[in-house]
């Protein structure tokens, strides 16, 4: 009996052992490389911000951090695969507002769910926006450019990362508030509609500081309102959209890191120091405020209030302009 007994016991350890999902250990990760994947085109804000977080966290944790860009569909195509890959802690998502927090209100059918598909693992930071214009736009600030495109309905045409993104919604904001009408013209990225703006394409974008400030500095783009609570670092002689005649318009985004749902806890607590450590270092910071991020180290749990809170808050933004899938 005793015999027969020790026989089904180690029968059953085996077979648990086969089915069980493998344990992780904080040593055991990561022991090869890891995947950031962007839904966001080469060049724009979460591009830059991502290639100089994984720089540093591939030296932190000692294996190479490959940057993955799959731009396009708003953000879904990227968080389509990383909803779908191994819970593992190797394929990680550096999402945004717009992937993130409107992307559910504005498509009732969404494929992948922020919530219960993924993980917060830390927010790297804010990214506030920029008003630019071709050169050739008269308008010296906010207001004048306000004043003008009321003048002309539907005459002046705006570029945007994409249908839904956070400079398309930024723009929406902005021609409620302003009572302007203006032609919406969505590109793959906002690398792209910076493009169009430069080329004269189009006259105007809202995008993030990181994507205009080389541009704005070379003279081929003019900014008019920096988008948030105070001047950016970056471009300390653009005032806010207060002090340039739209007060109260703000429109400033987050970046972060999120894992699929049900990757191994020690992973993510891993791998949250770690980004926390890269976003507090004075030179980190110091290159940071350069491309207008500011840093916003914390938790996985409060990563995620942020996701809920933001959710609930630009849903409401998307009711209110009446936005619908194009």
């Amino acid at each position: 009996m005793n015999h027969m007994r020790r026989i089904v016991l180690a029968t059953a350890g085996m077979l648990a052992a086969l089915t069980a999902p493998p344990a992780m250990a904080q040593s055991d990760y990561p022991n090869k490389f890891i995947l950031f994947m962007v839904p966001q085109a080469v060049g724009g804000s979460t591009d830059l911000l991502s290639r100089t977080v994984g720089q540093k966290l591939a030296v932190a944790l000692g294996q190479p951090v490959t940057v993955d860009n799959r731009a396009g569909a708003n953000g879904i195509i990227g968080c389509e695969l990383v909803a779908k890959a191994a819970p593992n802690g190797y394929t990680l998502l550096v999402g945004g507002t717009g992937s993130m927090a409107i992307n559910p209100s504005l498509y009732p059918k969404l494929s992948y769910d922020p919530v219960r598909q993924f993980t917060p693992v830390a927010m790297f930071g804010y990214s506030t926006s920029v008003l630019v214009v071709h050169p050739s736009m008269t308008p010296a600030t906010i207001g004048e450019l306000i004043a003008l495109a009321r003048s002309k309905p539907g005459q002046y045409k705006y570029a945007s990362a994409g249908f839904g993104s956070s400079p398309h919604l930024s723009a929406e904001m902005f021609k409620q508030m302003a009572g302007a009408e203006l032609l919406h013209v969505p590109y793959k990225g906002s690398t792209p509609g910076v493009s169009a703006t430069i080329t004269g394409e189009t006259d105007l974008m809202f995008t993030g500081v990181a994507s205009a400030v080389g541009h704005i500095k070379s003279g081929r783009l003019r900014a008019l309102s920096i988008n948030g609570p105070r001047r950016s670092p970056a471009l300390p002689g653009v005032p806010t959209a207060d002090e340039s005649g739209l007060p109260g318009f703000e429109a400033d985004f987050w970046i972060g890191l999120f894992a699929p749902a049900g990757t191994p806890r020690a992973a993510i607590d891993r791998l949250n120091a770690e980004v926390n450590k890269i976003m507090t270092e004075d030179a980190m910071k110091e290159r940071l405020m350069v491309i207008g991020v500011d840093p916003a180290p914390g938790s996985p749990e409060q990563f995620g209030d942020i996701l809920a809170k933001d959710i609930d808050r630009w849903s409401k933004a998307v009711r209110s302009a009446g936005l619908k899938p194009e």
